[in-house]
């Protein structure tokens, strides 16, 4: 035998049915609420993952660096008596230095709880030549293994191939172009120290930044460290967490158990952190306030239907209905009116993430950002929009349940 709907559930449907107008205006208005909040959270988290992936896959999410060499006294200038002598303080050059003892930390570090990749390398400045043309860059002595998979450099090329022996060297667009070399051609990279060797272009990549394109280039770890006197050592050590934005904490944590300095991308990238984070403000504070006019929406409506529905309210009350059952009415009409308008809005909101992934598109044809669809966010809409319903014909729902039976039948 089929079991009938509730009485609070049939009376709210009479009651929406009565005013299709209005149940038709206000759910189109929760819809269009619902699509922009759905629409821009996953455009904005889009946009982050975006921004995030772009820096993390030219840099590591930790990097340590040998501690700084401390400034020295020069000279003191006697003042007069019973003054104190003033130390004049030079700050001294900071030479490429290895880290001590850096394969135990290594090992210690690949030990922790988040860390995922760690990879030493060997950088600093020379110079290369080519024919009569030399430019100033930046030799990196990797191991290519564990690098490429810390940073993408595979991805990132452009001609040739990512082989790293110890005569290979890989080079940015910009300084091919301004060396007038290609792949397979011969440069000859020298030190401060006055050691240079000749390498083979192996590869050419474009980092998306000219000036990085022109100064980064890439070595075998020995090269490097054979070229910067660091025989045997490192000069960072480069490492990948589990949670980019736990690369700070992790951060603190290897220098208070190996004290060496190490720097996560969110301090080295202060300024574009503090961009990411202003944007999540600003979703959540457009989102808080759309939600706010889609509840004052539905109060609104529950408000006039009321008003409306005064005389049937005193009708029902005198006939016995309780006054919690009467409460129950508006409650459900308003939840009813929250899911509704959530289903329709999720629906635009599909609509326009497929308009925008389809048509939004660089100059070059390829789309502005991957856009990843998460039910869960649609899963998360409906609810908000179904409770902020719910809440907003609360206030409506106690003034109807209060209503005097005799007054409301009287008008």
């Amino acid at each position: 035998m089929k079991r009938a709907l509730p009485f609070e559930w049939i009376v709210a449907a009479r009651f929406l049915r009565e005013g299709r107008m209005q149940t038709a205006l206000i759910i189109v208005g929760i819809a269009i609420g619902v699509a922009v909040i759905v629409f821009m959270s996953a455009l904005l988290v889009a946009l982050q993952a975006n921004f995030i992936r772009r820096v993390l896959t030219a840099q590591a999410h930790i990097q340590l660096l040998p501690p700084k060499e401390l400034a020295r006294v020069l000279q003191r200038s006697s003042g007069a008596a019973g003054a104190h002598d003033d130390a004049i303080v030079q700050p001294p050059l900071q030479r490429i230095k290895s880290i001590d003892q850096w394969q135990s930390i290594t090992a210690q570090i690949r030990e922790m709880p988040g860390v995922v990749l760690v990879s030493p390398a060997a950088s600093g400045s020379a110079l290369v030549v080519r024919g009569d043309a030399s430019r100033a860059i930046s030799i990196t002595g990797i191991d290519p293994q564990v690098y490429f998979r810390i940073v993408t450099i595979p991805d990132k090329l452009v001609h040739g191939s990512p082989r790293l022996t110890n005569t290979d060297i890989l080079i940015g667009i910009d300084l091919a172009s301004d060396l007038g070399v290609s792949v397979g051609d011969k440069v000859r990279v020298s030190t401060a120290a006055g050691r240079d060797n000749t390498l083979t272009v192996t590869g050419l990549f474009d980092l998306g930044n000219k000036g990085a394109n022109q100064r980064t280039t890439y070595v075998a770890l020995r090269t490097a460290q054979s070229l910067l006197g660091l025989v045997g050592g490192v000069s960072s050590i480069d490492v990948t967490v589990q949670d980019v934005y736990a690369a700070e904490d992790i951060a603190r944590r290897i220098t208070a158990a190996t004290g060496v300095e190490a720097d996560s991308w969110i301090e080295t990238n202060a300024q574009f952190f503090t961009a990411v984070q202003a944007q999540k403000t600003s979703n959540t504070t457009i989102r808080f306030f759309v939600g706010l006019s889609v509840a004052f929406g539905i109060a609104s409506v529950l408000v006039v239907s009321v008003v409306q529905k005064s005389r049937e309210i005193g009708i029902l009350r005198a006939m016995g209905i309780s006054r919690g059952q009467v409460l129950r009415v508006f409650l459900v009409q308003g939840g009813v009116l929250g899911l509704m308008g959530s289903l329709g809005g999720c629906a635009m909101a599909l609509v326009a993430l497929w308009l925008w992934q389809r048509y939004a598109r660089n100059p070059d044809g390829t789309p502005f950002f991957p856009l990843e669809i998460e039910p869960g966010l649609f899963f998360a809409a409906m609810l908000f929009a179904t409770l902020t319903g719910l809440a907003a014909a609360f206030a409506p729902a106690l003034r109807a349940a209060r209503l005097d039976p005799v007054v409301a039948i009287r008008g």
